[in-house]
């Protein structure tokens, strides 16, 4: 997968399209991402022994987005990513808008 945690990224398709925000978590086996106030859902949550002090209510939360759907953002636009190596032999990330290691 080419987006990792803590990539700034634009998402591309859906309900929040255009919006962008950090990736919190990465789910390989399913392939989705966790956007930083993308894909906001509302989940009821109830008061028990583990939650300690806190209330039952609604809570806001990010739900996961197919990688599909997200893009790594720069300048504010779309990119994609391709690889390389440098002459050390190490795989780094490239942008292939501007040629650039992300």
């Amino acid at each position: 997968m080419k987006i990792r945690k803590g990539d700034e990224v634009i998402v591309i398709a859906g309900k929040d399209k255009g919006k962008t925000g950090k990736v919190l978590r990465v789910d390989l086996r399913r392939e989705r991402v966790v956007v930083e106030g993308a894909n906001l859902i509302t989940k009821n949550i109830k008061a028990d022994a583990q939650r300690a002090g806190k209330e039952s209510g609604r809570v806001t939360v990010e739900a996961p987005l197919h990688v599909s759907n997200v893009a790594l953002v720069e300048d504010g636009k779309p990119v994609r990513v391709g690889y390389r190596f440098n002459d050390d032999g190490t795989k780094v990330r490239i942008s292939r808008r501007s040629g650039k290691e992300i």
